[in-house]
């Protein structure tokens, strides 16, 4: 008599260890709590304004492209049928716009067979920690508190991170040769330094352009990559913007992530990666060089194929509407994190200002563009506090904890204005104060 066998039931021990990682499951339990109390102030979401969005745009950009594709690139119908229908070229077909826009916004020349356009910037993080970290003893080296997408990007591909000290000039550059030099002791190879130049997500930190260059010269000295990811910098508050790292490097030191979700649209889940470091073949008859692009692209055929051909046609129609220039597309959403960033100041200030002859209670940090305020508080800001902040006060934040891998920022929230209007955010933060009030309430010791 044969026993029929019971359903396969699998433990979480039998997967991979970043299946049930804190740094994949934290975005979830943003989206799912701002679910669950949708009338929540929600300072939580870092998502593009939305005020701007017209469905009717898509078609049109669409049409753009597609008149590009007959008219400048001199393409037959059947071709251009298929450039839109069928599977599409692994390194994607927006390369030479994205070149452009390069050129005309940042005054940098790449070679377009040296960009790789990517789902999204996250799958070029995926791809670019795949290709570098070789076994365990390669790790990559990353300023702290650090944009939990790279941090779950780092667990997925399995390449260790070693952090390195941020201050409000960004990441700290003595902590960094500090490190690359202790891995080392170590016996270990740092490959690579992960930034984000202006107005980092979470902190707000910017980098001087003499720390900027300072970079580059003990990246040189060190011998490891820059990878430079820097999708706030057309954001900023006031001032004339600084170069990104990308414009400053002739050593090809530099991989540039890019991205469109924060600039066109993140519906599209459109990304790319300059990558234009030669790769040397291995043996003894090697034969000429390859660009690491080429080598990401191989990657990339194995996980996506290809970049949505159709996504990327409505970004290449954006571009192309815009005159390739990302600064004059976005001009009017600067307008409004500029707003939003003066709003979160000055309703941060009204609340929680400090009485005269008492010490400030609340603190916050100023930052000079993006947009991302951190806000520090006399009480643990965890998973919990936020869900008691949600229910009880009606104001959702990011605790940042999620940003250090659960080490350290446990009493420090995360505030994006970027989708709020002003009315929100003074509702919001004196929803805040409500709740530091009710904890100074309940917590007296701690309030002392």
């Amino acid at each position: 008599m044969s026993i029929e066998p019971g359903p396969i039931r699998l433990s979480v021990t039998d997967l991979h260890a970043s299946v049930d990682d804190p740094a994949l499951t934290s975005m979830t339990l943003l989206n799912e709590l701002a679910g669950r109390y949708p009338d929540a102030v929600s300072f939580s979401a870092g998502r593009p304004f939305e005020g701007f969005y017209d469905v009717a745009d898509l078609s049109r950009h669409l049409t753009t492209f597609r008149g590009y594709l007959e008219d400048e690139k001199g393409l037959p119908q059947e071709q251009v049928r298929r450039t839109f229908f069928q599977y599409g070229r692994t390194k994607g077909f927006i390369h030479e716009l994205i070149a452009r826009q390069l050129e005309v916004d940042e005054g940098v020349t790449v070679d377009p067979e040296s960009i790789v356009v990517t789902t999204g910037c996250q799958e070029a993080m995926v791809l670019l920690l795949r290709a570098l970290v070789r076994d365990e003893r390669d790790v990559v080296l990353a300023a702290t508190p650090n944009y939990v997408g790279f941090i779950g990007a780092a667990r997925v591909a399995g390449a260790p991170l070693r952090d390195v000290r941020e201050n409000d000039g960004g990441i700290d550059l003595e902590d960094l040769e500090r490190q690359v030099r202790a891995a080392r002791r170590e016996g270990l190879r740092p490959r690579a330094c992960y930034v984000v130049p202006d107005f980092a997500n979470p902190s707000g930190a910017s980098m001087s352009l003499a720390d900027r260059i300072a970079l580059l010269e003990l990246a040189r000295r060190e011998r490891i990559l820059v990878i430079e990811d820097n999708p706030y910098s057309l954001f900023r508050a006031g001032g004339s913007p600084l170069p990104m790292l990308k414009a400053l490097d002739d050593r090809h030191q530099v991989i540039h992530l890019g991205s469109f979700a924060k600039s066109a649209f993140a519906g599209a889940r459109v990304g790319y990666i300059i990558a234009d470091q030669p790769v040397t073949p291995a043996g003894s008859s090697a034969g000429d060089p390859m660009l690491l692009a080429d080598h990401l692209a191989k990657l990339k055929s194995m996980v996506t194929l290809n970049t949505s051909t159709v996504a990327q046609a409505v970004i290449g129609g954006y571009l192309i509407e815009n005159g390739c220039s990302l600064r004059r597309a976005t001009a009017r959403e600067a307008d409004v994190y500029r707003r939003n960033l003066a709003t979160v100041l000055d309703s941060l200030h009204a609340v929680f200002g400090p009485m005269p002859g008492l010490p400030r209670e609340v603190s916050w940090n100023t930052p000079q563009g993006g947009m991302f305020v951190v806000v520090t508080l006399p009480f643990p800001a965890d998973d919990d506090m936020l869900e008691y902040s949600a229910s009880k006060f009606g104001v959702l934040w990011t605790p940042m904890h999620h940003f250090y891998g659960g080490t350290a920022g446990f009493h420090q929230a995360r505030l994006s204005f970027s989708v709020l209007t002003p009315d929100q955010i003074t509702l919001g933060v004196e929803r805040l104060g409500k709740l530091v009030q009710d904890q100074r309430a309940h917590r007296p010791a701690a309030a002392a």
